[in-house]
């Protein structure tokens, strides 16, 4: 079932990845109509995350940032597709690095980095930051149920040299890195809600107390990592641009959890100065009121 899945879906995502940039907004467009208007995809979970952390805004307010957070999500949605076919040089058009000289400084320490980002913009383009940087590029994600989707989506993310780890090899990967001496830059994506155990971290985001993931934080100081943050901006339709802030050239040097806070404030300045793009449709504050 889940190839037969696949070969359904596959051509389509093919077929779209070879169409020009205008033809894919106007596609874009129209799919807007059928997610937002007809089938109102998630509407209600977008709904109550806009509510609960933007309690001041008013329901017209609240209207305006969701419907351009779905014209976003279906323009994200599209470029995803396009990755398939997207070429290097396209790609740094689309997605440019503004202080290429920060990453430059930071492998100058000779450390390798651990670089946290949020949901937010386009963190499927980040792919094109091994043309940046000297150090190995690697990316934790989460494995996909389907295997053959699964290997479509390393493929698609390691054209441009990324190389994917799943969160089951993350630990032993980069351990093993610096043992034999190969630094590496790798991208966390650390706003996700993890599962609650009694160890679990509960810290502030957007004034809500919620449990955070700290595998990232926690890395960093168990190897003595550089930690930063990639600060992703939508410039216009189909163009971003992406900026690296450092949190920690000395990771060890902070209390626990006062790295995870930092990057969690980056976020918060990201969302508060254009929350349409910020992934709303998951749920992110679901487990607000478990805390024991």
């Amino acid at each position: 079932m889940q190839f037969l899945i696949y070969l359904l879906v596959y051509p389509l995502l093919w077929v779209i990845s070879k169409l020009p940039f205008k033809i894919l907004y106007l596609i874009s467009d129209g799919l807007y109509v059928l997610v937002y208007h007809i089938i109102g995809y998630r509407k209600k979970v977008v709904t109550e995350n806009l509510n609960l952390v933007f309690p001041d805004k008013t329901e017209k307010e609240i209207a305006s940032i969701r419907k351009k957070f779905y014209r976003h999500l279906c323009d994200m949605f599209l470029e995803m597709a396009k990755t398939m076919s997207i070429t290097n040089k396209t790609l740094e058009k689309r997605f440019k690095i503004v202080n290429p000289e920060e990453f430059e400084r930071l492998e100058g320490l000779n450390k390798s980095i651990i670089l946290m980002f949020g949901h937010y913009a386009s963190w499927e383009w980040t792919i094109v930051l091994q043309n940046y940087i000297n150090f190995k590029a690697l990316a934790v994600y989460k494995k996909l149920a389907n295997k053959h989707f699964d290997k479509l989506v390393r493929d698609i993310r390691s054209k441009f040299d990324l190389t994917l780890i799943s969160t089951k090899e993350t630990i032993n990967t980069i351990n093993n890195n610096e043992i034999n001496n190969i630094k590496s830059i790798t991208g966390f994506l650390s706003d996700q809600s993890p599962r609650l155990s009694k160890d679990v971290y509960w810290g502030e985001f957007m004034g809500i107390e919620i449990p955070c993931f700290t595998g990232a934080e926690r890395l960093a100081k168990k190897l003595d990592l550089t930690t930063a943050f990639l600060k992703v901006t939508k410039v216009k339709r189909g163009f971003y641009e992406a900026k690296i802030i450092t949190l920690a050239e000395d990771s060890r040097e902070y209390p626990d959890y006062e790295l995870t806070n930092m990057f969690l404030r980056e976020v918060e300045k990201q969302i508060t100065e254009a929350p349409e793009y910020y992934f709303w449709t998951h749920k992110r504050w679901k487990h607000r009121e478990k805390k024991q």
